[in-house]
């Protein structure tokens, strides 16, 4: 497979036909999965998704932008181990059903399993014995996630690192978010480097674009500190409050404003938290919001913040809202994880692994210097744009496709 003469990747895929399950988000509301429906649709493909139903996104037959969306429904979102083996058990059975359908409806040559849970495999089985591929999204290392958010391993532990090793061994092409998770696909998947592609989440320049500032997302305040991301027990959400208390109610900060836009499984503790920590007045919970919120919120901020945990999970894994805070050219303050220093680079303050201490004098440093902040918020829009937009991962997506519609024996010619 190669590019055409004029570099687009136009009719690359034409008359082949693609099925993407994801679980864990309502398509077109994960970004991801949505840059990567349209791209294999702008080479030619006729697309189909499966995916749960969501907030706003409750039809369960959608035709969109010229993909085929087929929704389902789950029960509330998990808590504990028993609610995540309900929770995967129902999308289990809704993405048979569903992938049967569309089979039959619209047919397809590959099926493209985004995790998590790493149980698609199931799935694709009895298909790849009619002789259809099997491609492997590796959005979540699910072991290190389950450690994350429940403080131990154990049997559950265990099973997840056969789900994933299975997985590895059903995929004959896995796609990989980035390079720790490369090595993790070798060295626990067992999978020859030439069948895996690192396409990272490079956000969409065209979608992800700075919008005019809404001065009433600052509250009065003189600064604005933007966050987005779900609000879930291993995002540290919890060490931001802290930072906020320190600052509040410690430094007497009371001129910075937190915004936190995201839904999520502990927003409703998270609120209540706030409120036990005095700071309701100056933390500011949207719950899930549109593009349009979200980028006005996020264009209003002085700095923008990830206080994902320092622990296995989050050091190797590549956070969307680092790219699209860089994309809007804003300064970051994160704890030092490995995957989140090499997207940002000098884009971002690192504070001490865990410590919200520091976390809020970084944080103050950058507010007290605007001239550092749009220096560091320089250096990120110029990352995104010269090395992590998905102008440059769309090619290497179309790469793994062409590994995995390759005649037996015979080697593809890859996408440049």
């Amino acid at each position: 497979m190669q590019l055409n003469a004029d570099g687009t990747a136009h009719g690359v895929l034409a008359g082949r036909k693609v099925l993407i399950i994801v679980e864990n988000l309502p398509v077109p509301f994960d970004r991801r999965v949505w840059q990567e429906a349209c791209t294999l649709r702008d080479a030619g493909a006729l697309v189909s998704v499966i995916c749960p139903e969501g907030k706003a996104y409750t039809s369960r037959y959608e035709f969109l932008d010229g993909i085929h969306i087929y929704r389902h429904s789950l029960p509330v979102e998990a808590k504990g181990a028993l609610g995540f083996l309900l929770e995967y058990s129902a999308a289990l059975i809704h993405e048979m059903r569903l992938a049967v359908r569309i089979y039959f409806k619209h047919g397809f040559d590959v099926i493209h399993g985004c995790n998590p849970p790493d149980l698609m495999f199931l799935v694709a089985l009895p298909f790849k014995l009619l002789g259809k591929k099997y491609i492997f999204d590796h959005h979540d290392i699910s072991p290190e996630l389950y450690e994350s958010k429940f403080g131990r391993r154990g049997l559950a532990w265990s099973a997840l690192k056969l789900a994933e090793w299975l997985t590895f061994k059903t995929a004959d092409v896995v796609i990989s978010t980035n390079d720790s998770y490369r090595k993790i696909a070798i060295a626990r998947g067992g999978r020859q480097p030439e069948d895996i592609f690192v396409v990272r989440s490079g956000p969409d320049l065209v979608r992800v674009k700075a919008r005019t500032p809404n001065p009433s997302w600052r509250r009065g305040r003189r600064f604005l500190v933007g966050y987005v991301g779900v609000m879930g027990t291993q995002e540290g959400i919890d060490l931001l409050l802290e930072a906020a208390v320190h600052m509040v109610h410690k430094l007497g900060r009371r001129d910075v404003q937190f915004c936190l836009v995201g839904g999520g499984p502990s927003l409703r503790d998270l609120k209540a938290l706030a409120e036990k920590m005095g700071l309701d007045d100056c933390v500011t919970f949207t719950g899930r919001a549109s593009d349009e919120t979200l980028f006005e919120i996020l264009s209003t901020a002085d700095v923008c913040v990830n206080p994902d945990r320092v622990n296995a999970m989050n050091d190797k894994s590549t956070m969307n809202k680092i790219l699209e805070y860089m994309a809007l050219g804003k300064p970051i303050v994160q704890f030092d994880v490995a995957e989140g220093r090499f997207s940002a680079g000098e884009a971002s303050l690192y504070a001490k692994p865990n410590d919200p201490i520091d976390f809020a004098e970084k944080l103050l440093s950058l507010l007290e210097d605007p001239q550092a902040c749009a220096r560091r918020g320089a250096i990120g829009r110029a990352r995104v744009e010269e090395r992590f937009a998905w102008t440059y991962e769309a090619p290497k997506l179309l790469q793994a496709y062409s590994r995995a519609l390759a005649e037996p024996g015979r080697q593809p010619r890859g996408v440049r």
